[in-house]
Order: C-alpha cells, then sequence, then structure tokens
C-alpha cells in the first residue's frame, strides 16, 4: 500500500475562504503545513465587514475616511483593523475632463459607476456629495443617512483681489459650475466667467499659474480637506446662494440590506436629512439638470423653523428668478415647500425658458 500523504487542496471553507487541508485520520499533517494552512486561515478571516465605495479624489477620500471613522466610532465590531474597506471607482465625470459637465449629459456623472458596484455587490455602502445625486435613486438602492451638513457657503479665491466685487471688468472667473456663472454674471455682468474642471488641487495650481484670475469653491470642500486657509474670503449665502445639498454627504446601500442601514441608520444627523429633501424636492421638480442654474438652501432658523430660499437663473445671469418660504422644521411640511417653491418658479418662468436651455 502506499504511504499515507497529507495534501492540500484548492477547496475553501463556505465562510472563511481558507484552504482546507485534507489527509488520513490516522496521520497528521506535518507541522508546517498546519502552521502555514492556520496564518493563512487567520488572514483570511479578517475580511471587511463594510466596503465602502467611492470616488477617488482627495476630497472623495476625505467624505469616505469621515465616514469609516464614524462607523467605527459608533460600532465596536468595525474598530478591528481591516474591518472597514474603501475601495476607489472611477466615475464618467472624472475620467471626462476636458468638457463642461453640460456638454457630457445625463444626470449622474459622478454616481452611476458607483451605483452599479453597489447593486453588483462589489461594494455595501457608497458614500456621495449629495449635490451629486440625481433625485432619483437607481432601484434597489435606498440613502438612509445624511452626515451633519458643513458650511454651505462658496469660497472666493483669487491672487489678486479679495471679492468679486473688487476685480477688475473683464477679469476671468474660473467655474464649471452654472450654477454659480449665473450668479457672479446677474450681479457682475463686465466678469467673464470660463469652463474650469478638475479636482480642488488641479484648480487651484491652474489659478496659480494664472489660466484664470480668480474660482470658487464650496467651502465643505476646502474645510474636509483642511484647506480652508486657502479662501480669500467667503461670499455670504444672499450673494451666492449653494447648490442644492452643498455641504452635505449622503450614504446609500442597497434597499434589501438590513445591516448595512442599521449601521448607517446610526449616523444619519436628522436635521440634515430634512433640509436635503426639501431641497432636492425643489430641484425635482424643476427637473434640473447640469444645462439649468439652480440654487436652494433650507435650515433651521433661530425660532426653529424651516427657511428656504429658492432660484432659478438663465445661465448668462440675465434672467433669475428667486423665492422664499418659512414653515415648520418637519419632513412632510419641508418636503411640500421644496415642491411649492419649485411649481412656483416653473410657473413664472414658462415652458419657453426651459426649452432655451436644451
Amino acid at each position: 500500500m502506499a504511504p499515507l500523504r497529507c495534501v492540500t487542496t484548492t477547496a475553501h471553507h463556505s465562510l472563511l475562504g481558507s484552504p482546507t487541508c485534507l489527509a488520513s485520520p490516522r496521520r497528521r499533517c506535518p507541522a508546517s503545513v498546519r502552521a502555514a494552512v492556520a496564518v493563512q486561515s487567520e488572514a483570511q478571516a479578517k475580511v471587511s465587514l463594510i466596503r465602502i465605495g467611492t470616488r477617488g479624489s482627495p476630497l472623495a477620500l476625505a467624505q469616505a475616511h469621515e465616514t469609516r471613522d464614524k462607523l467605527k466610532a459608533a460600532h465596536s465590531e468595525l474598530a478591528e483593523d481591516g474591518a472597514v474597506e474603501i475601495v476607489i471607482i472611477k466615475t464618467t465625470g472624472d475620467m471626462i475632463l476636458d468638457k463642461p459637465l453640460a456638454d457630457i449629459g445625463g444626470k449622474g456623472l459622478f454616481t452611476k459607476e458607483i451605483d452599479d458596484a453597489l447593486l453588483q455587490g462589489r461594494i455595501d455602502i457608497a458614500v456621495h456629495s449629495m449635490k451629486d445625486v440625481p433625485t432619483y435613486l437607481p432601484e434597489g438602492t435606498i440613502l438612509p443617512c445624511n452626515l451633519p451638513r458643513e458650511d454651505v457657503r462658496d469660497a472666493f479665491i483669487c491672487l489678486t483681489a479679495n471679492s468679486l466685487s473688487e476685480l477688475p471688468a473683464g477679469s476671468v472667473v474660473g467655474s464649471a459650475s452654472l450654477r454659480r456663472q449665473s450668479q457672479i454674471l446677474y450681479r457682475y455682468p463686465s466678469l467673464k466667467v470660463v469652463n474650469f474642471r478638475g479636482n480642488v488641487q488641479t484648480r487651484l495650481r491652474k489659478l496659480k499659474e494664472g489660466d484664470v484670475h480668480a474660482t470658487l469653491l464650496a467651502l465643505a470642500g476646502l474645510k474636509r480637506l483642511n484647506m480652508a486657509e486657502t479662501a480669500t474670503s467667503v461670499l455670504p449665502v444672499d450673494e451666492m446662494l449653494p447648490a442644492v445639498a452643498q455641504g452635505a454627504i449622503g450614504i446609500a446601500c442597497r434597499s434589501n440590506d438590513d445591516q448595512m442601514m442599521n449601521y448607517l441608520s446610526s449616523l444619519n444627523h436628522e436635521d440634515t436629512r430634512l433640509a436635503v429633501a426639501c431641497e432636492r424636492e425643489f430641484l425635482a421638480v424643476l427637473d434640473g439638470n447640469c444645462r439649468t442654474p439652480i440654487a436652494a438652501y433650507a435650515y433651521r432658523d433661530k425660532d426653529g423653523n424651516c427657511s428656504f430660499r429658492g432660484l432659478l437663473a438663465s445661465p448668462d445671469g440675465s434672467i433669475v428668478y428667486e423665492t422664499s418660504r418659512t414653515g415648520p422644521y418637519d419632513l412632510d411640511g419641508m418636503v411640500e415647500m421644496g415642491k411649492d417653491a419649485g411649481h412656483e418658479l416653473k410657473a413664472k418662468a414658462g415652458p419657453g425658458f426651459f426649452d432655451s436651455l436644451q
């Protein structure tokens, strides 16, 4: 009879995914083999409990790290090394940088590939800048969590002037946002606004190289990158109304994943969630896209009520419609407030206004 041998197969344990050592019960595997298998089993046992999907820009990663840190602080099982993994996913908006967003077309330019990964089970949760999230969510996903909102204002950055009002006529301001462009040109028609894309660091480099005289960036992003000192000044909301959901982080998961929903619900900041819902309802009624300058801001005022302001404009700033509302700070009332404000501006603008933006 042939001598018994220890055979290590490629069979895997159904839970841990570790190789299984198969040997005759009358002879044990050599100690070195057992030790190697034990080490591999231990390493593979440390599989991630949560895989976070995110874009790869420094700001997106900062937001993913913030999410990871909050999860670890709230749930002891997630504090173990390797329990939370960050998965970088390139989106259409990241890959096409030489065209204005409006010319690329479509919604979800910075979210679609991440949503696809979520639905395919390659990630467990998706971290988004809420201002990038379309007003509809893909079927099979849910967004149960908004982290506490950062400062919603825009930062003015310039090497030669302290504010937009100080820029000489003909100065070039770089911005990929039609919302910013329209409000700049509405107040300062002598300025010129050009397409200016890239992440925060890229735009700051282009500014220093003299491609433009000034630019605007979301103060929230600068703060999350610990770069707030980069701002020359901060524009008041009365002068530059923010984008819908600006400064808010949203975290999505699959709608049938109760465990992830429980994790995310523990992080949700309800005041932010309600404000974002109000603003997004306003946007949904207007069916805004990258060709439509739309701005909105809902917040809890000193009396505890919801104050809302909304804006619809033409890209050149020649036409601006504005509205405001105040009401109770509750979900149903705020959703209705955003919807009502959207219908008001849609009626004011008329169908011809939107046709002209196509």
